[in-house]
């Protein structure tokens, strides 16, 4: 059974997404190593306590957990992925521009803002269980990659272009593979780039962190959704023909990339801070 269910899962998180799937599992791999190499010491012990025990004890080793919970919850197997469905993401609302709304486009805290915000304050407090501390680094370590991803601050109305169907012919696929918007952010403009992921990972770390574009948020993931949501909307993501081919790839590529770096680098701020000694 469990076989079955990584398998739905890779599926799921490259060629055909399910709905707010993120980014590939290289993706989410991505962020979390560029992260992990940015940790000061103090994180990395306290990161080790908490992921003493893990079949793979690293960033990088948990970094699609949030994922593999959700899988499962669609055949009846984990509450807290099914729970936890409206986390991986934020839906905003055609014609609105990038307005964000907590009580239309985040009720309850149930979207990938509300979700970074509470799992931080949960990994932050020494007073609560390791269990949940360890289950909110495993969120934060997923959720801060979501967030960076365009589609996850898309419209609600083709829930973050999962619906929007494209036809890529190109050189991963000569004789064309269907797939939506959404799975060629999640899996295409990574996987065309031909690289494994310690490649990835040296690669973006030779190019510096860009530059924060403006003065310090007091709410960073908002930010980060509304970074998101511009990106998704500049002209040209939404191609205005149904077919995609490699020119496409090449162009939102260096996009999908700084994202990553963007993300790897923020994901390491709010541990360094979530995990410093208490004062």
């Amino acid at each position: 059974m469990k076989t079955f269910l990584y398998c739905l899962l890779f599926a799921a998180t490259t060629l055909l997404p399910a709905p707010a799937s993120g980014w590939s599992r290289q993706g989410h791999q991505i962020v979390a190593e560029l992260a992990a190499q940015d940790l000061t010491p103090q994180a990395r012990r306290e990161v080790a306590v908490l992921l003493a025990g893990e079949p793979d004890p690293t960033l990088a080793g948990i970094a699609t957990w949030a994922d593999d919970i959700r899988a499962e919850s669609r055949v009846g197997e984990h509450a807290l992925g099914k729970r936890s469905s409206r986390w991986h993401y934020v839906n905003f609302q055609r014609g609105a521009g990038c307005e964000y709304v907590p009580a239309r486009d985040c009720p309850g805290g149930n979207c990938v803002i509300g979700a970074i915000n509470a799992q931080r304050a949960i990994l932050a407090d020494r007073t609560r269980p390791l269990a949940e501390r360890r289950d909110a680094l495993k969120f934060l370590v997923h959720f801060v990659g979501d967030v960076h991803q365009p589609m996850h601050a898309g419209y609600a109305d083709d829930r973050g272009g999962n619906n929007h169907q494209l036809n890529y012919r190109g050189k991963g696929a000569p004789k064309g593979e269907g797939t939506q918007l959404h799975g060629v952010w999640d899996y295409w403009l990574l996987q065309s780039a031909g690289l494994d992921n310690p490649a990835y990972v040296q690669r973006l770390r030779q190019s510096p962190v860009p530059a924060e574009p403006g003065p310090a948020s007091d709410n960073p993931p908002v930010a980060w959704a509304l970074e998101s949501c511009r990106l998704m909307q500049a002209e040209g993501v939404y191609p205005p023909r149904r077919r995609i081919g490699d020119d496409y790839l090449d162009r939102f590529r260096p996009v999908a990339e700084t994202r990553l770096r963007l993300a790897g680098a923020r994901l390491a701020a709010l541990l360094n801070a979530s995990l410093a000694p208490a004062r």
